[in-house]
């Protein structure tokens, strides 16, 4: 069954502090779907992560998670997350305020319907409506990069580059 975006849209509410351990969860699944192991259940960052989300619920002026909720009570199946970070300002941020869109996920069996779409257009919302946000910046993964794109994410004009501190 294919929901329609409309549809899927109808299905999302913003997250609660009492979905952190759901968002950390459908993170887990990002992990195995970017093919990095998120290590065991038991793992520190999890318990550190639900902590973290937790927080930042409670934050509603610089953090917003949506999620979409299976039907029959089965939890979240769908979410995407957003947070603003201050810099410096600058020509594209006048208030230093970007935005950085992340934690998009779905479970394996409530994919293509939608939901991951709706969070994130909900998500997009939110920062138009309710943050001083005019730059959004994301790291997508090949299979969600086509839906970023049709959603008019490109990519910067320089690039991001990586230091690991090991």
């Amino acid at each position: 069954m294919n929901e329609s975006a409309g549809g899927a849209r109808e299905l999302v509410r913003r997250a609660t502090v009492e979905d952190a351990a759901e968002l950390v969860r459908l993170r887990v699944q990002m992990f195995y779907d970017m093919g990095r192991d998120p290590g065991p259940e038991d793992a520190p960052w999890r318990g550190a992560a639900h902590d973290w989300f937790g927080e930042r619920l409670a934050d509603e002026k610089s953090f917003a998670a949506f999620v979409v909720e299976g039907p029959g009570g089965r939890g979240i199946v769908s979410c995407a997350a957003g947070i603003c970070d201050r810099y410096a300002p600058g020509p594209t941020s006048p208030g230093g305020l970007v935005g950085h869109l992340f934690n998009v996920a779905t479970d394996v069996e409530a994919r293509r319907r939608g939901y991951a779409r709706a969070c994130v257009d909900a998500l997009m919302e939110w920062f138009e409506a309710d943050t001083e946000v005019r730059v959004i910046n994301l790291n997508a993964t090949d299979d969600g990069a086509r839906m970023y794109r049709d959603m008019g994410f490109h990519e910067p004009r320089y690039p991001a580059l990586q230091f690991r501190m090991e």
